[in-house]
């Protein structure tokens, strides 16, 4: 078996007892019941992942996949190409915003070139798995193979396995790629069914005409390369990136270790929807980070039944939301571990 295969077969159930201990405890902590709403939530859900009544976050880590598209070349971005590599070496120097806010979540930043459109200077924090220089333009052929697919897919699994190896208790995804969002676009269109008008929005800030440019171009690659819905492989390899297969696939590989991942914006719901068309068992194991302002996010979170954390009108990437997202777990976990029950406290539960 692959190692696709082998992770997806890995992903089991959440664990029931888990859940029922922490809801439990949950109930008789010194506050009215459900009085802290979704930050008990989301206790009890990271409890039954991870299988601890009182689950703890103590190495969060925000896995940053960075790789470019052949499709930007027809003008779907407000920045070149070239900003793609630029930016990874910002997150090198730690001086983008994904650095600071993981700094503020005390997470651990890994930087994943997948497939960056030029080879970039060695450093300690930068992993290499280059797929390719860059996907092919998807508006005239299939965006990569259904090997690079599967390739893409498994250096996110990789990746997430060796992470979790060494200590890494809950990751988090960011990526960076120009073009991305058409990318993600095509793949929320693709898989949701819902027309390409609904489902992309501005990006990095398109105008009106540009706007229609990428509408029109996510419409006629569908058209053209028809991806299979029920496919997740298909529809990666036909219209996807390789930074979207490498999201997905750490979203697969932490489910298959009984890791939470918290999923960023958009370009990350689109790797979501990925991975839960190839492994629907991977859902339960995701946590949705925020709301951004793409048009198309909606339409992620009603296919896979996911409820945002946060609304802040965010559209970076990078992660930056994932990792407000992270901070928002450690408080619940803390909360659930840490808070006294009536009994402890000596405190009356009801009159």
């Amino acid at each position: 078996m692959s190692l696709l295969a082998t992770t997806i077969a890995q992903i089991g159930p959440p664990d029931q007892n888990a859940r029922t201990a922490a809801r439990e405890r949950q109930d008789q902590l010194t506050k009215p019941q459900g009085s802290l709403g979704r930050l008990e939530q989301v206790s009890i859900q990271l409890a039954a992942i991870t299988g601890q009544a009182r689950p703890r976050i103590n190495h969060p880590a925000v896995v940053v996949m960075a790789a470019d598209h052949g499709i930007a070349r027809q003008g779907v971005s407000a920045f070149p190409p070239e900003v793609t590599p630029q930016m990874v070496l910002n997150f090198l120097a730690g001086g983008a915003a994904i650095n600071v806010l993981a700094r503020h979540a005390r997470a651990q930043v890994v930087v994943v070139d997948v497939g960056v459109a030029c080879d970039l200077p060695p450093h300690p924090d930068l992993r290499v798995h280059k797929l390719g220089y860059g996907t092919a333009d998807f508006s005239q052929t299939p965006a990569m193979s259904r090997e690079q697919a599967q390739a893409a897919l498994e250096v996110g699994i990789t990746v997430a396995h060796d992470l979790v190896a060494h200590g890494v208790d809950m990751l988090a995804t960011g990526d960076m790629g120009i073009g991305n969002t058409t990318a993600s676009s095509a793949i929320v269109a693709a898989i949701s069914g819902r027309p390409a008008a609904e489902v992309t929005g501005r990006g990095t800030g398109l105008d009106n005409h540009a706007l229609q440019r990428k509408m029109d171009l996510i419409s006629g690659a569908l058209a053209r390369h028809q991806p299979n819905p029920q496919d997740g492989l298909d529809v990666l390899a036909k219209v996807g990136g390789f930074e979207i297969g490498g999201l997905a696939g750490v979203m697969l590989g932490a489910a298959s270790r009984r890791v939470p991942v918290v999923v960023d914006g958009f370009i990350s719901g689109a790797a979501a929807m990925i991975a839960c068309t190839l492994a629907p068992t991977a859902q339960p194991y995701l946590i949705a980070a925020h709301r951004s302002v793409e048009q198309g996010h909606q339409a992620v979170f009603g296919h896979l039944d996911l409820d945002p954390l946060l609304d802040l009108n965010l559209r970076l990437g990078e992660g930056t939301g994932a990792a407000l997202g992270i901070a928002l777990c450690q408080a619940a976990c803390k909360i659930l571990d840490e808070m006294a029950t009536f009994g402890e406290a000596g405190v009356a539960a009801k009159a």
